[in-house]
């Protein structure tokens, strides 16, 4: 078939790999100028099952409250005239319940597990360097109630085949020297061996490359404006992407499929269609620290379970990724939030990094009330999805990218997962 796939994330760069590999005739189009240029360019960088625990959760709530209003909170929600986010609001208190909490945890699981599981194979098939270690991923707190109300978490995560070790304040600095400034105001911590992290960014510029190697056509700085739909009803077919070129033309491309990888911009583009998809953008930020002192800089990749910060060793970088906004989609630098980001790493790994120079990012991450992201067919017969993977595109990406070409090639997908529009 003649397949095409719209954003080159990592969501919409693996989709396109795995149909191609599939035997599909694949186009990729991007309204950037290159893959990777959206959410995928700064993130945290953990491939973390470990984390796959939903935002939604039953202490969720009371802390949302406390943050009101606080620049530097790590979740913000600046409440808009939009009735999107009202609904998701509504929609995330629901899934804050714990019944539909484990629920959602079991699903991120499985398809966390398989999407590494899927990045290893394809790793070892295509010998992609992405600066990646395997020094496994470690939550550390500095909060007794957090630590305490961490334990659940880490009972379920290990029931589910992701074992995350409950450690003292002293096996946390053996695991992870570079914590040793703050020993003494650690009160434990849990650590996952088997999860690992990478620069989301190179892998897929890296995979997009040896997608195009394979024949897959990507179409950079070219922006699709709407779908053309022929038929109702469930005879709806999408017959072709309208889009602009990158010399300002129109151009009208036919497919057999299409699959949306677009992110937070997924569900305004599908909205005229019909088709609602609660995703709301929720603005996250990172730093990028040049390391000064290898030696006192993390080599595994942490949590800062109390502020909610990832840390993650790329290379002689040190990329800090956390804290979101919800506040529509918008993405200009917040400098109260900028500074939490160094004031804390620096209290942290002091001796680490020059902390004069740090590279600011920030991306809108495709948030579902629930965490469980769209993967699957929409009610128009040929319109597939792919999107709303929030803090875990990267965790996530290769395994849903794997899953939707099986569904779009009419077979069943390998993992265990509710897959959408397939109940």
């Amino acid at each position: 078939m003649k397949v095409i796939v719209l954003g080159s994330g990592i969501t919409g760069t693996a989709a396109a790999w795995f149909l191609r590999q599939a035997g599909h005739d694949v186009t990729v189009i991007e309204r950037r100028p290159g893959a990777a240029q959206e959410t995928t360019f700064g993130n945290g960088s953990q491939i973390s099952v470990s984390h796959s625990e939903p935002w939604a959760n039953p202490s969720a709530p009371s802390k949302i409250l406390k943050w009101l209003g606080k620049e530097d909170a790590p979740l913000l929600y600046r409440f808009r005239a939009e009735q999107l986010q009202w609904e998701w609001g509504a929609r995330f208190l629901l899934e804050c319940s714990p019944r539909r909490t484990a629920h959602n945890t079991r699903q991120c699981v499985a398809m966390s597990d398989f999407s590494k599981r899927t990045l290893r194979a394809l790793r070892e098939e295509t010998k992609l360097d992405y600066t990646h270690s395997s020094h496994g991923i470690m939550h550390f707190y500095t909060d007794k109630e957090d630590y305490e109300s961490s334990k659940a978490g880490a009972k379920l995560m290990t029931s589910l085949g992701c074992p995350r070790n409950t450690i003292s304040p002293d096996e946390v600095v053996q695991i992870e020297p570079a914590l040793s400034p703050v020993h003494d105001k650690l009160i434990g911590g849990d650590f996952t061996p088997d999860d690992e992290h990478g620069d989301s960014r190179e892998f897929t510029v890296a995979l997009s490359e040896k997608a195009i190697e394979k024949g897959v056509e990507f179409r950079f700085n070219t922006t699709a404006t709407r779908l053309i739909k022929e038929g109702t009803g469930a005879a709806s077919r999408i017959v072709a992407v309208e889009t602009i070129t990158p010399t300002g033309e129109f151009e009208v491309l036919k497919a057999d499929a299409f699959v949306i990888s677009m992110g937070s911009f997924s569900a305004p583009f599908l909205k005229p269609l019909g088709i609602s998809l609660m995703i709301y953008p929720a603005k996250g930020y990172s730093a990028t620290f040049p390391v000064t002192n290898p030696d006192k800089a993390p080599l595994v990749s942490l949590i800062d379970a109390g502020h909610k910060l990832v840390f993650s060793r790329l290379g002689n970088r040190l990329r800090v990724g956390g804290t979101a906004e919800m506040n529509g989609y918008e993405r200009p630098l917040n400098e109260a939030r900028c500074d939490a980001l160094i004031r804390r790493t620096s209290e942290l790994f002091p001796e680490a990094c020059d902390f004069s120079a740090p590279h600011f990012w920030t991306g809108l991450r495709p948030m579902t009330p629930s965490n469980i992201p769209y993967i699957g067919k929409s009610q128009i017969s040929n319109l597939f999805l792919n999107t709303g993977h929030g803090t875990l595109g990267w965790t996530m990406g290769c395994g849903s990218g794997r899953s939707i070409a099986d569904i779009v090639s009419g077979r069943l997908p390998e993992v265990d997962f509710e897959f959408f529009g397939m109940k």
